[in-house]
């Protein structure tokens, strides 16, 4: 598979070194502060690690010379009928997630399963918290907003959720359920960004050859309805 990189700070150099070590041919890096080369038609399929702002431009250009996309960005998603507007109208493929980790989807998976259980017991209120670098921008994050709108779409009421950017936390992400008597907690810690490299690898692979607009969830179902 031939790859682009849009965008080429932490997450791109991460993916290009994962890339290279699984024998992808990483043929464009395009990023307008560290440089770019190549050119992004000699991609079968990009992946866009840059800003919730250049998204819609970035889908743009990939649907322009009829190449995949894999957005790993979030906080972009006011614009997500825009974007599954250019995809169907030029009939390239893409992906987007709030989380490409593979244990932060199968954490919404359990979940939405114990919002549906505690959701029958009054005695507790569920709560979101998340934690993440002081140089992210969106808040909460994409994958908080996501948890709740799966606790949410089980209790048909807001739930309270809180950020922290502070130092150089990866990622930190509790679902929980308090009543006077116990608490019950889910959580999920990045260690580093690792697991988002792979699940956006994963993506790419995923989405290369075909058409349409689809949520990272969606191949983690797959996977899951697959046989051993």
């Amino acid at each position: 598979m031939k790859l682009a990189l849009l965008g080429y700070g932490k997450m791109g150099r991460m993916v290009e070194q994962a890339a290279q070590g699984e024998g992808i041919e990483v043929v464009a890096i395009l990023d307008p502060i560290s440089g770019s080369r190549g050119s992004l038609g000699d991609a079968e399929v990009c992946i866009d690690f840059t800003e919730p702002g250049a998204v819609i431009e970035n889908i743009k250009a990939a649907a322009a010379v009829r190449v995949a996309l894999v957005v790993g960005t979030t906080g972009w998603y006011d614009q997500l009928e825009a974007a599954r507007a250019l995809v169907e109208a030029s009939g390239i493929g893409l992906v987007y997630g709030s989380n490409f980790s593979v244990g932060v989807n199968l954490m919404f998976k359990i979940t939405e399963y114990a919002a549906e259980l505690f959701s029958r017991f009054p005695s507790h209120d569920p709560f979101i918290e998340e934690a993440h670098h002081k140089a992210k921008k969106d808040a909460p994050s994409g994958t908080a907003v996501f948890l709740k709108r799966i606790v949410e779409s089980q209790y048909h009421r807001d739930v309270p959720t809180s950020s922290t950017r502070a130092g150089y936390i990866p990622g930190r992400h509790v679902v929980g359920f308090d009543s006077e008597a116990d608490t019950l907690t889910i959580a999920h810690a990045a260690r580093n960004r690792a697991g988002f490299v792979e699940g956006a690898l994963l993506a790419a692979r995923w989405i290369a050859g075909r058409k349409g607009f689809y949520e990272f969830s969606e191949i983690i179902e797959e996977r899951l309805r697959s046989k051993p």
